[in-house]
């Protein structure tokens, strides 16, 4: 009998077992991708996915525009240049220089189509769809898309991307040595010799001057840093926000904050894209021309 009942307690916890795998089922936002599947040994992670996913939908809608283009505008073609025609005025009151905005729309457009689509991809139900792992800590849940902005590696690659693109873009506006001479200020420290026995207060301004230069170099890496966690962060925190509504009411409480979520996927878009167009008009500026027109004003009006 002791034996009949013992066979029975195990069966019974035998068939209890996979529905309590199945309640113990964990879905977490984690700061890193998860792996959703393989190739040989390289990982492709829900963010490399959705990535993915937004240059195919952009590389898909420029062939449909590419192939609709007529000289009267109508349907996409319509919507498209009227979308483009906002922007280029955007970028102009940012840059005030349609010149400038000429050769930095195009890459400034393009940042700010792959940000939105990534960060809109992440909020769609697919998300639902995905792989369960399992782990020494239990059975977890991996969604299939994860906005790759939400990946702290795209952001930085974005970043330093847009910084070291700047700098190029100033070489190219500028030149090499002035360039150079933004962050290390020589022509600043070779004025102390030339310039010392009309202006002594040079021993003081030289040194300032090329301080601030160092300053400026070490600037450029905040922007990286500023950047990328930025936009990381904002999106990470509205997963996390969705996630944590779902779990209180789900179906309904999460509604009002994929619309919020939505708005503040545009803004990000916009903003970083923005501030791209800003370093650029910034690198572009030859801040020695201002310094030297200031001087000879100086110079005239003691005169």
């Amino acid at each position: 009998m002791e034996n009949l009942t013992t066979q029975t307690n195990q069966k019974s916890e035998i068939e209890i077992s996979p529905v309590k795998k199945t309640e113990e089922l964990k879905h977490e936002s984690t700061l890193f991708a998860e792996p959703v599947a393989h190739i040989g040994n390289f990982p492709i992670t829900n963010s490399l996915l959705t990535s993915s996913s937004a240059v195919i939908i952009i590389a898909v809608f420029a062939v449909l525009i590419r192939l609709s283009l007529s000289e009267i505008p109508k349907g996409l073609q319509n919507i498209f240049e009227a979308i483009l025609e906002g922007a280029i005025s955007l970028c102009d009151q940012v840059t005030n220089s349609r010149k400038i905005s000429t050769k930095v729309f195009p890459l400034a457009f393009s940042v700010f189509l792959f940000i939105l689509i990534n960060n809109w991809l992440g909020l769609l139900p697919i998300g639902g769809l995905g792989v369960v792992e399992q782990s020494e800590s239990g059975a977890s849940f991996i969604p299939f898309l994860r906005s790759g902005t939400a990946d702290i590696n795209t952001t930085i690659a974005l970043a330093i991307m847009a910084v070291i693109s700047a700098n190029l873009f100033g070489i190219f506006s500028i030149g090499i040595w002035k360039t150079f001479n933004k962050y290390v200020n020589l022509v600043a420290l070779g004025s102390i010799f030339t310039k010392v026995w009309k202006e002594p207060t040079v021993l003081v301004v030289a040194p300032v001057t090329f301080f601030v230069g160092l300053l400026e170099l070490i600037g450029e890496f905040a922007k990286i840093a500023s950047l990328s966690f930025r936009l990381f962060g904002n999106v990470f925190a509205g997963e996390v926000l969705l996630m944590a509504m779902s779990a209180i009411l789900p179906y309904i409480l999460p509604i009002p904050f994929m619309f919020l979520e939505i708005f503040v996927g545009l803004i990000q878009a916009l903003i970083f894209s923005i501030l791209v167009l800003v370093y650029f008009t910034i690198a572009a500026q030859d801040h020695s021309e201002h310094e030297e027109h200031g001087e000879h004003e100086h110079n005239t009006a003691h005169a």
